[in-house]
């Protein structure tokens, strides 16, 4: 028996081909998850915001941020954040409101018209966690591992950033 019939095929690809294999999927997914909001709010007949949006406003949910949190936390970068949280505002799905302190930053929260959308979405991904288990497709102890191991690179990514300059 040869070295490579004993390899499995992952260390004969190698670490990079699956790494590579890794980002590719990552960025697929997100692409696919903006499709299901998409096609969810198709579906409902909300045709007015689009899918970042919709996203947008389940991750604000019922707390009061300014754009720059929402960056801080990771969610959206700052033009993009900007620009569709006065979209929102503009189309009654968020309130605004200067900070007291800071009178350049503007804090923003969720209307009833944006909770019934965050709503709408905590709904989609509640059946779709449902669906993941009760179909055997992610149990408890495997997502709880892929989240681990995402975080791992998440943190990697963010020490890359910050101190490779």
């Amino acid at each position: 028996m040869t070295v490579h019939e004993r390899m499995p095929a992952r260390q004969e690809r190698g670490f990079m081909a699956e790494y590579l294999d890794t980002l590719s999927l990552v960025e697929r997914l997100h692409r696919l998850l903006l499709d299901v909001v998409k096609d969810e709010f198709e579906r409902v007949g909300v045709l007015e915001i689009n899918p970042v949006q919709a996203l947008l406003l389940f991750n604000v949910g019922e707390n009061e941020v300014t754009a720059g949190e929402l960056k801080s936390r990771g969610y959206y970068q700052g033009s993009n954040v900007s620009y569709n949280l006065k979209k929102l505002v503009d189309m009654d799905y968020m309130h605004h409101q200067r900070c007291e302190i800071d009178r350049r930053a503007v804090r923003v929260r969720l209307t009833a018209k944006g909770r019934a959308v965050a709503d709408a979405v905590r709904a989609l991904f509640a059946r779709h966690a449902d669906g993941l288990q009760s179909r055997d497709v992610l149990g408890a102890d495997r997502i709880e591992q892929i989240n681990v191991t995402l975080k791992r690179v998440e943190r990697y990514w963010t020490d890359q950033i910050r101190y490779i300059y």
